[in-house]
C-alpha cells in the first residue's frame, strides 16, 4: 500500500507538469557529431530572426572558428538578425584543466570583435554562476535558431563537432516548436542578460572575479528562484514537451528527475559519462530493481572519459577522476551483482578507440524521455545551472526514433557480466594508484566527487 501511494505521488508530479504540445514531424534525432556540426552550420546560415547559442564553452580551435565565422557571416548578410552567445565566465578565461591560461577563449573573442566591429558585432557573454568555477558553472544547453531548438550536451570545439579524427559522442535533438524556442529565449533575456554579473567577454579590461562578487551572488540567488515561464496548453494524452531549468538541490529539475525515475513500470535506461550518481538516484535505482523492474545503465569507459590521461603521458591530478568513477561503478555492480546475474540490471561500457563519451539522458517505458546536459552527479545536483527538455509520448509515436537512437548508442558498448571484469585499484598505473590511495586515506576522494 505504501509503495502504491509513493508511486501515485510520483505519477501525479509528472501529470501536473506544464506541457507544450509538440508536432510529431518536428522532432528529429541526429546520431553523429558530424551530422550535428552540419545541421548547426546549416541552421545558422538559414536563420532569419534569432540565434542564441548557450554552452559551457566555445573553444578557440578550427570548429570554434568555423561556428563563429558562420555567425559573423550570417549577421553581415542579415543585419537585423538577433544573435547572442552565452558561455561560462570562468571557463572562458582559462585553458582546459591542467593547461596554461595563455591565449584563452576570451582573448580570442576580444580579437574577433575588434576585427569585425566596423561591419557587425556579435556579443559573447560570460555568465558567472558562482564566484569560483569549482562552486558552480553555466551548464545550460540548447541552441535556439528561429523556432527550432537544437538540444545537445555538446559544447563547441573540435572534439564535439568531429573536426578531425577524434570525436566526443553526445546526443543531438532538433525540436521545432515556436513556444519552446520563445520560452528558452525569454529565460535567457530575463534571468541572465539583465544581470550586472553577466559581462561581455569580447571586451578589453574585463572586471576581476572579486569586482563582481556581490553581483554574482545576487545572480545565483535569483537563479535559484527562477524557471521557464509558459502557458500549460497540452494534455497528458498527446505528444508534449516540458522545458526544465534549475539550480540547487531543491530545483524543479532535480525533483522531476527523481519522480521520473520512480515512475518506471517496466524499464529505465540511464546514460551518463561519469558514474558518480547522487545518493537519491542510487536509491531510486535500487528500489526499481527490488520491484523486479529492469534498469539499464550506459556509461563511458574510463579511457573514454575526457579527463583520461594515457599512461605514457605525464600524470596530472585531474587524471585520477576516470579511475575514481570506475571504482564507483565497480562497487555499485558488486553490491547489486545478484540483479546483474538475473538480468534486471544491465551495465554497458562504451568505448570506441580513443574517442570520448559525453552522453546523458533517461528513457522510461518508451513513454518518457529526458534530454539534458545534466550528469546526474552531486555537482549537477547542487552547484551548476542545469536544464533539460522532458518529452512525454503517451501514444509511443516516437518509439521507433527512440529505439534507433538507443541502438546507435549501444553499438560500441560491452555488457559487464561481473564486477570482476572491471579493474581494481591494484591494476591501475602506479602513479594513479598511489595518488588514489593517498586521497582515500584522507577522505578527499568524496570531496573531489562532489565538485568535479
Amino acid at each position: 500500500m505504501l509503495l502504491k501511494f509513493k508511486r501515485n505521488k510520483h505519477q501525479q508530479h509528472l501529470a501536473q507538469l506544464p506541457k507544450l504540445p509538440q508536432a510529431l514531424t518536428d522532432i528529429h534525432t541526429l546520431h553523429t557529431p558530424s551530422d550535428f556540426r552540419t545541421e548547426l552550420l546549416k541552421s545558422i546560415a538559414n536563420a532569419t530572426q534569432r540565434i542564441y547559442l548557450v554552452a559551457l564553452y566555445l573553444d578557440y580551435d578550427e570548429a570554434g572558428r568555423e561556428i563563429l565565422n558562420a555567425l559573423y557571416q550570417a549577421k553581415q548578410l542579415r543585419p537585423k538578425l538577433e544573435i547572442g552567445i552565452l558561455v561560462d565566465w570562468h571557463r572562458a578565461q582559462r585553458g582546459r584543466i591542467g593547461d596554461s591560461a595563455t591565449n584563452t577563449n576570451a582573448d580570442w573573442y576580444c580579437l574577433m570583435e575588434k576585427q569585425n566591429q566596423k561591419q557587425v558585432s556579435i556579443p559573447i557573454y560570460g555568465v558567472p554562476v558562482n564566484t569560483r568555477e569549482a562552486l558552480g558553472v553555466l551548464h545550460l544547453k540548447g541552441f535556439i535558431l528561429d523556432e527550432t531548438v537544437i538540444y545537445s550536451g555538446a559544447n563547441i570545439n573540435n572534439l564535439y563537432l568531429h573536426q578531425h579524427k577524434k570525436y566526443r559522442y553526445d546526443r543531438y535533438q532538433l525540436i521545432t516548436n515556436p513556444v519552446l524556442a520563445e520560452t528558452m529565449t525569454a529565460y535567457i533575456k530575463k534571468n541572465l542578460l539583465t544581470s550586472d554579473a553577466v559581462q561581455r567577454l569580447d571586451r578589453d579590461n574585463l572586471p576581476k572575479r572579486l569586482d563582481i562578487k556581490n553581483e554574482t551572488r545576487q545572480l545565483r540567488f535569483n537563479l535559484r528562484r527562477s524557471g521557464y515561464q509558459f502557458c500549460d496548453n497540452a494534455s497528458n494524452h498527446e505528444l508534449a514537451v516540458t522545458p526544465l531549468v534549475g539550480l540547487g538541490k531543491q530545483s524543479v529539475l532535480n525533483a522531476t528527475i527523481n519522480h521520473l525515475m520512480s515512475c518506471a513500470d517496466q524499464q529505465l535506461t540511464l546514460c551518463t559519462p561519469y558514474f558518480n550518481l547522487t545518493a537519491q538516484l542510487m536509491r531510486n535505482i535500487i528500489s526499481l530493481l527490488r520491484q523486479g523492474k529492469q534498469v539499464e545503465i550506459i556509461v563511458g569507459d574510463k579511457t573514454a572519459n575526457d579527463f583520461f590521461i594515457p599512461e605514457e603521458q605525464p600524470f596530472k591530478i585531474i587524471g585520477a577522476l576516470p579511475y575514481l568513477y570506475e571504482i564507483n561503478l565497480r562497487h555499485f555492480i558488486r553490491r547489486l551483482q545478484r540483479y546483474n546475474d538475473s538480468g534486471h540490471l544491465i551495465v554497458r561500457i562504451w568505448k570506441d578507440g580513443n574517442n570520448s563519451f559525453h552522453l546523458k539522458g533517461i528513457w522510461i517505458d518508451n513513454k518518457w524521455q529526458l534530454i539534458t546536459g545534466n550528469n546526474f552527479n552531486p555537482r549537477a545536483w547542487r552547484l551548476d545551472l542545469e536544464n533539460a527538455i522532458l518529452i512525454h509520448d503517451p501514444k509511443q509515436e516516437l518509439r521507433e526514433q527512440w529505439c534507433k537512437e538507443l541502438e546507435c548508442i549501444r553499438t560500441n558498448t560491452t555488457v559487464v557480466g561481473n564486477y570482476l571484469e572491471l579493474q581494481s585499484i591494484q591494476q591501475y598505473p602506479r602513479k594513479a594508484r598511489k595518488f588514489i590511495r593517498r586521497l582515500r586515506r584522507i577522505r578527499l576522494d568524496k570531496l573531489i566527487s562532489r565538485i568535479l
